[in-house]
């Protein structure tokens, strides 16, 4: 008997996201019996792009793709009729199919899975991806000064309780996430119902390709945004350029490079070295060949305990070094036991010098990333998981 499963992202499929942490998941998964529709939201401009891209990835792994415009504006009740609609659908497809397990990615999907658990007995998958309500008020998105956005904050920590307690497995990025929630007041025999799959990398792409440039050069791969503080990383830079005058800083990024290049000019940094470009997904491997350590760090505040930057994994299998801050999720701890970088804990008293010095094996980078990383583990934990509620 075929296992049907209704997969439900606020994230696009269009999405570098959607590609990396959503779509390869549910492949692994229907090549062990089960078959997914997936509803997902997604940004008109990048779903006229990209449609037929994952319209045809899909087809290929016989996965029924539901994709829904997401609308942004007005705030708040954008939001809210976007969930109201993929309700509706989603009970509508349940109609048809019957599904055994419906999977959310975060918040917002999970107050229809806590439904459709409640009114039509499906397993529910919490696939929290990190505390959501508390990533909103960390990133300055929501104001709790604001009567309005603290209400919201206080529902979204009610149902983030009923979430844990009522669903039939929570799927958690890190273990410091874990150990937090295990401490929560409220939460009932979470340690039976919990598993940590961090963001993993598929390893068959993200591999060392070999440098054909001695220069030496600092990289960052993927967004800047609310999180990611690039001062401090352009800081970091210019101690490089005290040590090494030609040093290059290579942004791997879709932000808008004069995001980057005003902050240079702000810092007082030459920007004549500091270079910015797009790349798709399959050519990130060539364009970092030649880097010699990546930089990220990231803002440490209470939410990112639960964060695992999905570069670390796929740095770590290319082979290259990371300069990183503590704080942050299990970051840390997984660059310590791998011995795949450096870790700073007070970027003020940053010893760059002893970081220059070190030397990494590329090997030791890489079979770290397959021990901790490999989107294989990952998919057969899912598995797992998805045995054990159907």
């Amino acid at each position: 008997m075929v296992k049907k499963v209704l997969y439900l992202s606020y994230d696009g499929m269009t999405d570098p996201l959607g590609q990396s942490q959503v779509l390869p998941y549910i492949i692994g998964l229907t090549k062990q019996g089960y078959r997914f529709h997936l509803i997902s939201f997604e940004k008109p401009g990048r779903f006229q792009l990209h449609k037929k891209e994952i319209f045809k990835i899909c087809e290929e792994n016989c996965i029924t793709w539901i994709p829904m415009l997401y609308t942004k504006r007005p705030p708040l009740l954008s939001t809210m009729w976007d969930v109201r609609r993929m309700k509706k659908k989603a009970f509508s497809l349940d109609k048809e199919n019957s599904f055994s397990i419906v999977h959310c990615r975060s918040y917002l999907p999970a107050l229809i899975g806590l439904s459709m658990k409640r009114k039509r007995k499906t397993s529910f998958l919490f696939d929290m991806r990190g505390f959501w309500a508390d990533e909103r008020v960390d990133g300055n998105l929501w104001n709790l000064k604001n009567p309005v956005y603290k209400w919201v904050y206080n529902y979204f920590k009610r149902k983030e309780l009923l979430f844990l307690n009522d669903s039939d497995y929570t799927v958690s990025l890190t273990n410091a996430g874990k150990e937090e929630m295990l401490n929560w007041k409220g939460v009932i025999g979470l340690s039976d119902r919990i598993k940590v799959i961090p963001c993993c990398a598929d390893l068959s792409l993200f591999k060392p390709v070999p440098a054909d440039s001695k220069q030496f050069t600092l990289g960052y791969l993927g967004s800047l945004g609310t999180w990611y503080m690039l001062k401090e990383m352009l800081l970091v830079f210019q101690q490089i350029t005290e040590n090494i005058p030609d040093a290059k800083f290579h942004f791997l990024t879709k932000d808008d490079p004069e995001i980057i290049y005003s902050e240079c000019k702000r810092l007082g940094i030459d920007s004549e070295n500091v270079v910015v470009e797009e790349s798709d997904r399959k050519d990130i491997p060539y364009k970092t060949r030649n880097w010699s350590f990546s930089v990220f760090f990231i803002l440490p505040c209470f939410s990112k305990l639960s964060s695992s930057p999905t570069k670390q994994g796929e740095l770590m299998g290319m082979g290259i070094p990371i300069i990183c801050n503590s704080g942050v999720g299990d970051v840390d701890s997984i660059v310590e036991k791998y011995q795949s970088g450096c870790v700073v804990s007070n970027i003020n008293q940053l010893n760059l010098g002893d970081i220059l010095e070190k030397s990494f094996d590329k090997n030791i980078l890489t079979k770290g990333a397959h021990d901790y990383f490999s989107l294989d583990k990952g998919i057969q934990s899912y598995y797992k998981i998805y045995e054990k509620i159907c």
